[in-house]
């Protein structure tokens, strides 16, 4: 079935401003969910906000299930959580390091979850292993057996890097971490929304995500799935009331489901409004969803390669919607800012994001244009 872009277009305000190339960043909402977010703020303005909770119950709930859906998993199995990275954090913390236990990743691993890799390694006496890339630039399979060993307790990888259109093999690194009992920690930030995402196919122990990207949700919002048969062995490193129950003096229960890395308060609207965006894009099928942007991505990298001075830097076997290139002599924020004067939407991915990667292929900045349907 054809792709109805009329109906994209016309359920997304946005595109009468700009030509939008930011979606790795964060995309242009449709009017439902925009609809949603706004109406439940207003409905907290008219009647206050527990009492809006109450009234919208449903709506609330309705999250649990469209996510579940998505990626293929239980309701209980999904915690809903402001953003992926503190998702992520809610997982990676939650994981009883002890000295000596080893921490597998990826060259193209995201600072922030990095960063967290050296707290814990400075804190605990974990150590921080480095998974080469193969050839094409992704993670490599042959180097990831070698480094398999009883010091391993983590692996964890991001599916699409922030810095370009890479998709690591995540599928047949759940293999390896399954058949040697590892846990398996998938960042999932920019792939959630452009793919089709199935946990179970996967193998992931746990995955993070976010609204704000590819599935045209709100900022602040995200989730992260646990599987149950892990549950037991994480205890977050943050509990309040929600996420446990004090049940005498010196006792508290955690909670049996993923909601124990949730807290009380959250943005009631933003979770609404994240449950209608994972609605709209199962509306349209995320088998489709990803032909149409692995088909967009391939003709703006097509039409990039040829032009004078222009470098495409994508790497990887499979590709995705993210397209990053430099062009000779230029600094990629004057193309930027040029670009913008024109209404046209990109950003720039920086060393400081994918550092490793960055250092290893010489590289301070790019221009990064992220196409969605």
């Amino acid at each position: 079935m054809a792709f109805d872009l009329q109906r994209a277009r016309q359920e997304t305000p946005g595109c009468e401003h700009v030509l939008h190339f930011n979606n790795a960043g964060s995309s242009l909402m449709p009017q439902a969910v925009l609809d949603a977010t706004i109406g439940h703020l207003q409905l907290e303005a008219r009647i206050g906000g527990y009492e809006a909770a109450e009234q919208a119950e449903d709506a609330i709930e309705r999250v649990y299930d469209a996510a579940a859906t998505l990626i293929n998993c239980s309701r209980d199995e999904i915690a809903v959580i402001e953003n992926a990275t503190r998702a992520w954090d809610m997982a990676f913390y939650s994981i009883p390091f002890q000295p000596g236990d080893c921490i597998l990743t990826a060259m193209a691993e995201y600072a922030s979850n990095y960063i967290a890799y050296l707290q814990i390694a400075r804190k605990t006496g974990a150590v921080v292993e480095v998974v080469p890339n193969d050839a094409h630039g992704q993670l490599s399979l042959e180097a990831l057996h070698k480094m398999i060993d009883e010091r391993v307790k983590l692996i964890a990888i991001t599916h699409v890097p922030t810095n370009g259109g890479l998709v690591n093999p995540v599928v047949q690194v759940g293999k390896v971490a399954r058949e040697n009992g590892i846990l398996y920690l998938v960042d999932a930030c920019q792939s959630v929304g452009q793919m089709p995402i199935d946990v179970e196919q996967i193998g992931c122990d746990m995955l993070s995500a976010t609204g704000r990207k590819y599935l045209r949700g709100p900022r602040g919002t995200g989730f992260l799935y646990v599987r149950k048969s892990v549950l037991e062995q994480l205890e977050p490193p943050l509990l309040d009331l929600h996420a446990a129950e004090w049940v005498d003096k010196d006792t508290y229960i955690m909670s049996p489901n993923a909601r124990r890395f949730e807290t009380w308060e959250t943005n009631y609207a933003g979770k609404i409004g994240l449950g209608v965006a994972i609605d709209y894009a199962l509306g349209w099928g995320m088998d489709s969803v990803w032909r149409r942007v692995k088909g967009l991505a391939y003709m703006l990298r097509t039409r990039l390669s040829p032009l004078p001075g222009v470098i495409v830097r994508d790497r990887g076997v499979n590709q995705c919607g993210i397209v990053t290139f430099n062009i000779e002599d230029k600094n990629p924020e004057e193309i930027k800012l040029a670009l913008k004067k024109q209404h046209i939407n990109v950003s720039v991915t920086t060393r400081g994001s994918t550092l490793l990667d960055m250092d290893a292929r010489g590289l301070v900045s790019m221009v990064r244009a992220s196409v969605h349907y």
